[in-house]
C-alpha cells in the first residue's frame, strides 16, 4: 500500500468518526454543571488562528451498492435458496396444473370435447370405424344432455309440489303415529310427541350446522387447494429442473405410455406439443404397443398432422433425456409407415454390458459356408443374434481409429476361412500382426505402411482383376472358388502419392523395353491403379465370386473415393466424428433411415457398428441396423485360424508379389504345392496366379501339363481329379542337371 493510499484511508476514517460524531451530539445534546466560559467572536489575541475544519466526507452510494448486488448474488447462488426456489416453484406448478386438469375433467364431463378428441386421434390413425362409433357416442350424449336441460325447466314446480306432498306426508304419518302413543297411553297430548321431537332435531341440526359452517367456510378453500396440488402432484405437472432429485436420477424408469407421450409433448416441436394438448388423456393413442426388444422395449409413434419425422428425429438427445436416457440409448427410425417414427429405448445402462464371446470361440464344431451360410456377427439391439450373409458381396467397413474396425472384419473374415473352398488374398497395410493368424490360410498376406507395401498390394489387386476376366472369358457353365481380395486400412493406398516402380525388361544392351509406367499407386483419379483396381473389381467381380473387402479409417473424399464406396453391397460403420462422415460411410438413405454412427461413443462403443445394404436382416422399412459384434481377441483368432488350417491341404502364404518375366516353371509349381503331399492341378493354378500374375495368369490345365512333361512330375489322377505330386516334383528337381534356380525356392 502506497503512502498516498494510507493517507487516503486514513482521512477516510477521520471524516467518517467526525460525522458519527456529529451526528450524535445532534441527537443528545451534552448537559454540563461548569460554567462555561463567555464565547468570543475573533481569534484570541497573541494565538494564530486556527485551521479550518474539513467538511465531512458523504458515504459513496457505488459501493454500498455493488456490496449489496455482492450479496444478493451469493445469496441466489446459494444452494439452500435454489433448492426453496425449486421447491416453491414445483407445488406452485402442482396447483397451476391441477386446476387446468380439474377444469378440464369439468368441460370433458359437461360437453362433447372428449368424444371429438377421440375422433380426431382414431381419423389421424385410419381408423375410420372407430372414429364413426365416437361420432355415434357424442350423439347419444347430446341427446342426453338435451333431455337433462329440458327437465330443468320443470323442475321447480316438480321440487315445489314434492315439497308440498312430502311435508303433508311426513306431518300426516308424525300425528298418526302420536295418535297411537296417545291411544295406548290413555294420554291425549302425546298425540304431538313424535312431532315435537322431530322439530327438535331438526333444531339441533340447524344449531350444529351453524357452528360448523365458519370454520367449514374457512377450510374449503385450503382443502380445494390440497385436492389441486394432489391432482397435479400426482401427475408430475412440474418443470423437470424443478422436480425432487430423486425424480431426475440418470437411472431412468419404467417406459409406459404416458412417459412416452410426456417426452414427446416436452420435446420442443409446437405443433405436436398443441396436438398432445388437444388429445388431452387420449395422447396415448399415437403409440402402438409397447413391446420388450432386447435389452429394451420398442414401440411405433403415429405423428399429428403438420408433423414431420425429421423433427423428431433430429431432437434425439433432447427426446432421450425426456424418457431419463441417455442419448445413445434411444434410437429414432423410420418404418414404412407414413408419418410414423419407430423408438427403441434401451434399459438403464444395458448397453454397457458386454454381449458375451462368439460363438467361433464357444463352438468347436461351427463352420463356414460361403454359398448358403450367415457369419454370427454379433446382436442387434433387440438382442437377437445378427447374422451377416457373405455370397457374393463386396463390403466395405470404416470408423475411427482404435474402435475396433479391424477386429470386426477379422470375424467374418474367420468365419469364412472355415470353408476350404474359399481363398483369401490379403493386404494389411498397418503392419502389426492383425492378420498373423492367416498364415497358412491365406495365399497372400502383405503386411506393412509403406510405399513398397502398397505397391505389393496394388499388384494383388491387379492380379485378382486379371483372375476376374479369366473367369469371364472361361467357357459358359465353369464353377470358381471364392476369392475374397481383403485390404485392411484402405486409405493407405488411396492416399499413396509413389509411382509405379519401373519395371520393364532389357533387351541384349542392357536398355529398358517400352515405355515406363507413370501412374500413381494411389489417389482418386482415374489414372490410379488402386482406384481402377478396385472399381473393376466392383463392377464384374461378383458374377464371378471374385470379391473385394476394405477397411478404413476417418472416411473422406480424399482416402474413399464415392464410386469405390458405392460399389460395395454391405457398409458397415463403427464410431464416426460427423455426421458428413456418416453419410460417406453408409450413404444418404441410411443416414436419412436414422442410422447414426456418428451418435456412437468413442471408446466406450467399441466393435459397435451401423450396418447398411445387403446380406444384413432389416426391419421392414428400415435401411440400417445397429450390430454389437462379438470381439474375437488374437489367442482365440489363433484357435479358431487352426481349425481352419486343418480343412485346408498344405496352404503355402507368400508375403510378396514376384514381377519378374522369367521364371523357373518347375521350381514354382514346387514352391506353390508346398507341405502338401498332393495338390489339385487347379489348385496349383490359382496359386501361381498369386505368385505371378503376369506368367501365369493366362495359364490353363494345358501350359501346366505342359511345363511338367519330361520331368517326372506329370499330372496324375486321384479320385478321378488331376493332381500334382509334391514328392515327384522335389525328385525332378533334385534330378536337373543345373541345381540352382532362379526362382523364389526357399
Amino acid at each position: 500500500m502506497t503512502e498516498t493510499t494510507a493517507r487516503a484511508d486514513a482521512g477516510s476514517v477521520h471524516d467518517l468518526g467526525a460525522h458519527r460524531a456529529a451526528r450524535e451530539a445532534a441527537a443528545s445534546p451534552v448537559v454540563s454543571l461548569v460554567k462555561e466560559a463567555p464565547t468570543t467572536v475573533g481569534p484570541v489575541p497573541g494565538t494564530a488562528p486556527a485551521p479550518a475544519a474539513p467538511a465531512a466526507a458523504p458515504l459513496r452510494p457505488v459501493r454500498v451498492w455493488v456490496r449489496g448486488v455482492r450479496a444478493a448474488r451469493v445469496a441466489v447462488t446459494d444452494e439452500r435458496t435454489q433448492a426453496a426456489g425449486r421447491l416453491a416453484v414445483r407445488h406452485g406448478a402442482y396447483v397451476v396444473a391441477g386446476g387446468g386438469i380439474a377444469a378440464r375433467r369439468v368441460w370433458d364431463a359437461r360437453s362433447t370435447a372428449r368424444y371429438e378428441r377421440m375422433m380426431r386421434t382414431a381419423e389421424a390413425a385410419g381408423q375410420h370405424e372407430a372414429a364413426a362409433d365416437w361420432e355415434e357416442r357424442a350423439q347419444r350424449f347430446r341427446a342426453a344432455r338435451h333431455q337433462r336441460r329440458m327437465d330443468l325447466l320443470t323442475a321447480p314446480q316438480r321440487a315445489a309440489k314434492g315439497a308440498a306432498v312430502g311435508t303433508a306426508a311426513t306431518a300426516g304419518g308424525l300425528l298418526a303415529l302420536g295418535a297411537a302413543v296417545a291411544l295406548a297411553e290413555g294420554d291425549p297430548a302425546a298425540t304431538l310427541v313424535p312431532l315435537l321431537a322431530t322439530i327438535e332435531a331438526i333444531r339441533w341440526v340447524v344449531v350444529i350446522a351453524m357452528v360448523v359452517w365458519g370454520p367449514a367456510l374457512t377450510a374449503a378453500p385450503w382443502l380445494a387447494l390440497l385436492a389441486l396440488w394432489n391432482l397435479g402432484r400426482r401427475r408430475q405437472a412440474a418443470p423437470a429442473w424443478a422436480l425432487p432429485a430423486h425424480q431426475r436420477s440418470a437411472e431412468g424408469e419404467p417406459i409406459t405410455p404416458s412417459v412416452v407421450v410426456q417426452a414427446l409433448r416436452n420435446l420442443g416441436v409446437a405443433a405436436l406439443r398443441n396436438a398432445i394438448k388437444d388429445m388431452g388423456d387420449a395422447g396415448a393413442g399415437m403409440l402402438g404397443p409397447i413391446v420388450i426388444a432386447g435389452c429394451g422395449v420398442e414401440v411405433d409413434v403415429t405423428l399429428p398432422s403438420g408433423v414431420s419425422t425429421d423433427e423428431v428425429q433430429n431432437r434425439r438427445r433432447k427426446l432421450a433425456e425426456n424418457l431419463t436416457r441417455h442419448e445413445h440409448e434411444v434410437f429414432v427410425t423410420i418404418p414404412e409407415a407414413a408419418r410414423t417414427v419407430r423408438l427403441w429405448i434401451a434399459d438403464s445402462g444395458a448397453l454397457d454390458e458386454p454381449i458375451g464371446p462368439s460363438p467361433l470361440v464357444t463352438d468347436p464344431t461351427a463352420s463356414g459356408d460361403y454359398k448358403g451360410g450367415r457369419a454370427p456377427w454379433g446382436q442387434d439391439l433387440r438382442g437377437d443374434a445378427a447374422l451377416v450373409s457373405l455370397y457374393q458381396r463386396h463390403m466395405l467397413i470404416t470408423g475411427l481409429s482404435n474402435q475396433g474396425k479391424t477386429a470386426s472384419l477379422r470375424a467374418l473374415a474367420l468365419w469364412l476361412a472355415l470353408d476350404p473352398t474359399v481363398e483369401f488374398r490379403i493386404g494389411d497395410l498397418k503392419g502389426v500382426g492383425d492378420w498373423k493368424p492367416f498364415e497358412g490360410i491365406a495365399t497372400v498376406l502383405i503386411e506393412g505402411p509403406t510405399d513398397d507395401h502398397v505397391a505389393q498390394v496394388v499388384d494383388v489387386l491387379e492380379e485378382g482383376v486379371a483372375e476376374m476376366e479369366r473367369r469371364i472369358m472361361a467357357p459358359a457353365g465353369m464353377k470358381f472358388p471364392p476369392l475374397i481380395l481383403l485390404v485392411d486400412e484402405a486409405q493407405v493406398a488411396f492416399m499413396c502419392p509413389a509411382l509405379s516402380q519401373d519395371d520393364r525388361p532389357l533387351d541384349e544392351k542392357g536398355k529398358p523395353i517400352g515405355a515406363v509406367d507413370k501412374r500413381p499407386l494411389g489417389g482418386t483419379k482415374a489414372t490410379s491403379r488402386y482406384f481402377q483396381a478396385a472399381r473393376k473389381i466392383h463392377n464384374q467381380g461378383r458374377a464371378v465370386d471374385v470379391l473385394l473387402w476394405q477397411g478404413t479409417q476417418d472416411p473422406t473424399d480424399q482416402n474413399l473415393p464415392k464410386l469405390v464406396r458405392e460399389g460395395a453391397h454391405i457398409r458397415a460403420s463403427l464410431v464416426l466424428g460427423t455426421e458428413s462422415q456418416a453419410r460417406m460411410a453408409l450413404g444418404d438413405k441410411a443416414v436419412d433411415g436414422g442410422a447414426a454412427p456418428h451418435k456412437l461413443r468413442q471408446g466406450l462403443d467399441k466393435g459397435t457398428v451401423v450396418v447398411a445394404g445387403d446380406g444384413v436382416k432389416l426391419a421392414p422399412g428400415q435401411s440400417a441396423t445397429t450390430i454389437r459384434t462379438h470381439y474375437i481377441n488374437d489367442e482365440e483368432a489363433d484357435q479358431i485360424a487352426e481349425r481352419a488350417k486343418a480343412l485346408r491341404d498344405g496352404v503355402t502364404t507368400l508375403h510378396a508379389v514376384e514381377a519378374g518375366e522369367e521364371r523357373d516353371h518347375l521350381a514354382d509349381i514346387a514352391h506353390v504345392v508346398g507341405d502338401a503331399a498332393k495338390l489339385l492341378t487347379q489348385d496349383v493354378l490359382k496359386r501361381l496366379t498369386a505368385l505371378s500374375g503376369g506368367v501365369y495368369g493366362d495359364w490353363s490345365h494345358v501350359d501346366l501339363k505342359r511345363a511338367l512333361d519330361g520331368t517326372g512330375a506329370e499330372p496324375y489322377k486321384s479320385d478321378g481329379r488331376m493332381n500334382v505330386s509334391r514328392e515327384r516334383l522335389h525328385r525332378a528337381l533334385a534330378n536337373r542337371p543345373e541345381p540352382d534356380s532362379t526362382s523364389a525356392l526357399g
